[in-house]
């Protein structure tokens, strides 16, 4: 008897692979990345394509898909502003078109919580409903907003779709090369002087395993997803092996312009535009995740930072 067909996006990176792994057995899984990664499972179907080109079409054509998983929103530290609106906007906007148009009956889509915005006046605990800051505090992060208001624009729109929407805390882990993953693999992480925010982390096999719950139970929605833990981002460096760099925080204008002459001098993962969530904390309230897919993260915060210090002990052998 035939599987039924599951499309990934951003399959070729850490999450993607891991999620496709854990779905192979019960789907025939085509994956679907805007560049080409070694490390692709040889058993499944896999394209290398931008997303707002023509060619992602020709995929809907040769495929009946019965959902879609998009993980391939890319990074604020990937391509230049213009590439990343293209591929994370126009790229996802033809994709929920594609999908309307060939049939396909369920989506989830992968956001973050950085669409909240760090800002000094956010509340102890985010929910669903508070309104999504980050375009109004960062240009970079525009992309990442207006990728949401599209999705949710069809969540409503198109109920045929069964669309749901994570948020997801900081992804960490083997794999991931995000720019919060690169600064706890970083022998040196700066800090900010006299600001020490609260933070979440999630394992990517957290991750994974929650997107598949949440494809598997197809709930239409908008959900954060996150552990009901936290720790403070110096505490977080520590255990994790870093040793504290330390930028001053005031005026505004310099740690700012400190964060760029690292990034680009010193290769440093602590782009400009991101100092806020360096300074104001951005928790995200997952209950709801929790409990409408019995979500429950198995990885904690020890078994992350561990990784990290045995990675560097490692690499300093």
């Amino acid at each position: 008897m035939n599987q039924p067909k599951i499309l990934v996006t951003g399959a070729g990176g850490a999450l993607g692979r891991r999620v496709i792994e854990r779905l192979k057995d019960r789907y025939e899984i085509v994956g679907v990345d805007f560049r080409w990664r070694k490390h692709v499972d040889p058993d499944v179907v896999h394209y290398e394509v931008d997303f707002e080109k023509r060619k992602f079409q020709d995929v809907f054509r040769e495929h009946v898909f019965a959902g879609v998983i998009h993980l391939g929103r890319i990074g604020s530290a990937q391509l230049n502003r213009a590439r990343r609106y293209n591929s994370n906007v126009i790229g996802t906007e033809r994709l929920l078109q594609y999908s309307l148009q060939y049939g396909v009956r369920q989506i989830v889509i992968l956001s973050s919580h950085y669409v909240y915005g760090a800002d000094a006046n956010n509340p102890a605990l985010l929910d669903e409903s508070t309104p999504m800051k980050a375009a109004n505090l960062t240009r970079e992060l525009v992309d990442s907003v207006e990728l949401e208001n599209l999705a949710n624009i069809y969540l409503y729109k198109h109920p045929e779709l069964n669309l749901t929407i994570l948020r997801a805390c900081n992804i960490v882990g083997p794999g991931v090369q995000n720019n919060l993953s690169k600064i706890l693999s970083s022998p040196f992480a700066p800090c900010l002087t006299g600001f020490s925010p609260m933070m979440q982390f999630l394992h990517v096999d957290d991750l994974a395993d929650a997107i598949v719950r949440a494809y598997d139970k197809n709930r239409r929605g908008v959900y954060n997803v996150a552990p009901d833990d936290w720790i403070a981002y110096q505490d977080a460096l520590e255990l994790a092996g870093c040793r504290r760099l330390f930028l001053p925080s005031i005026p505004p204008l310099v740690p700012r312009a400190l964060a760029s002459l690292l990034s680009v001098v010193g290769g440093m993962p602590f782009p400009s535009y991101l100092v806020n969530y360096f300074k104001y904390p951005v928790i995200i309230d997952g209950s709801l995740f929790a409990r409408e897919f019995g979500f429950k993260a198995q990885r904690t915060l020890q078994d992350i930072f561990d990784y990290y210090r045995r990675e560097k002990a490692r690499l300093a052998a």
